[in-house]
């Protein structure tokens, strides 16, 4: 019965991965869209840090994390965020939820492990509108629209060679389309015109890590991790069209498909630059943990020449994080409560990401439980984050969220000898 309810809600999750418009960012108009949260529950919640691993939860962003598995294990999650937009005179208030992953792993050997599953990389969803007025005085107006946003598949393999050593490594897939579309009208003009853009994308590229978790004292552990997402060469298959409609019954008058290969835009690259992360961590096993992680990325080699924003520019990425997790008695067989894992984290991201010269950052703080499902190592985990993103100088949008993470991780066992008395 397990089984048939598990095979249900990865097929109803899955068909959500691709359905879904995840997110109401304005900031997801650049780049390759809004880029989506890779940990499970687990994670985020202490900061989304990604250096801890055990034997009964999956770590989809530090791939060495699979060498501890014992269990098969089953998780998927689901989050609902809550954004206030802020433009320094006007607020509105708006609100995604989304399936965030959904994933398998299993041991194969002593010490090597595997997974697999699919997630989004990145969402494209926002409707701006810009207000001007022209040489002779008429009201122009500008809506921006996008939609759309790259999926992920991934595979992943990790095994421990020498003690306290393990090492792994995620193949990705990343596929999908992002569109875009510019509407201009006139005041007193009876036509509009349409800008609109599609790219289809698709790429590979590989995360490795090593993870370094020597015993202290026969009772401490010391968690040391090194992970490098390698650069991802993503080909991007463009058009766009151009046109005019009537502002009476927005029927399209003229519309025509632009020769982008004239100028070499039919076919282009986006190149994601590598970026690294390095994590710190001392804990008691299944009792207490804390860490820390820096990564840095070369954001400011990325380049979209088929879109071509003028008020853009990126530069390199950074981000701290720190987080932990206490559980005060695994064992207990009174106390409930006991057995409950609580988490705590926050982070601060810089983005690589300036528009009209104001850095976009991101500040988070995460708290979570972890809430056991009988007397089995299965758990519903459960977090929040707040946070805020963007800032309104220059007449730009800050986003402050309220977001809610609810991750499943089921956990069975898989090629059991059978005995024969």
């Amino acid at each position: 019965m397990i089984k048939k309810l598990l095979i249900a809600f990865f097929c109803v999750a899955a068909h959500g991965i691709f359905a879904q418009n995840a997110t109401i960012s304005p900031y997801s108009y650049f780049g390759i869209g809004d880029l989506r949260t890779s940990g499970t529950v687990e994670n985020q919640m202490m900061g989304r840090i990604s250096l801890y691993s055990d034997s009964i939860h999956l770590n989809l962003s530090n791939p060495a994390g699979y060498s501890k598995l014992k269990l098969t294990t089953y998780t998927g999650g689901l989050s609902h965020n809550r954004v206030k937009l802020d433009d320094g005179t006007e607020q509105q208030n708006t609100q995604v939820t989304n399936f965030d992953y959904l994933a398998i792993g299993f041991p194969v050997a002593d010490k090597v492990g595997v997974g697999f599953g699919i997630m989004p990389l990145s969402s494209v969803g926002y409707e701006l509108t810009d207000e001007d007025t022209n040489d002779q005085d008429q009201a122009v107006t500008n809506v921006y629209t996008g939609e759309g946003g790259l999926n992920r598949i991934f595979f992943s393999v990790g095994f421990e060679p020498i003690k306290n050593l393990s090492i792994g490594v995620t193949a990705n897939f990343n596929f999908g389309s992002l569109e875009y579309q510019r509407i201009q009208s006139v005041e007193g003009v009876q036509f509009g015109t349409l800008d609109r853009r599609v790219s289809r994308i698709n790429g590979l590229d590989f995360n490795y890590a090593a993870n370094y978790t020597p015993t202290i004292k026969d009772k401490y552990t010391l968690y040391a991790s090194v992970m490098v997402n390698t650069q991802g060469n993503l080909a991007s298959e463009n058009s766009a069209r151009l046109g005019s409609f009537s502002l009476v019954n927005g029927q399209e008058i003229e519309v025509i498909d632009v020769n982008l290969e004239a100028s070499n835009l039919k076919n282009t690259e986006l190149k994601i630059p590598t970026r690294t992360t390095l994590g710190l961590g001392f804990g008691e096993n299944k009792r207490w943990f804390f860490g820390g992680e820096y990564s840095f990325q070369q954001f400011s080699d990325f380049r979209n020449d088929f879109l071509g924003i003028e008020n853009v520019t990126y530069k390199d990425a950074s981000t701290i994080s720190v987080g932990g997790y206490w559980v005060p008695d695994y064992r207990s067989l009174s106390g409930y409560y006991k057995r409950v894992t609580y988490r705590a984290g926050l982070r601060y991201a810089v983005s690589g990401l300036e528009v009209n010269g104001e850095e976009i950052n991101d500040f988070g703080i995460n708290f979570g439980f972890g809430l056991p499902l009988g007397n089995s190592f299965s758990n519903i985990n459960l977090g929040l984050e707040v946070g805020k993103r963007g800032t309104t100088d220059q007449n730009l949008i800050k986003e402050n969220y309220f977001k809610i993470n609810v991750g499943l991780s089921l956990n069975d066992k898989w090629f059991l000898k059978r005995k024969i008395n």
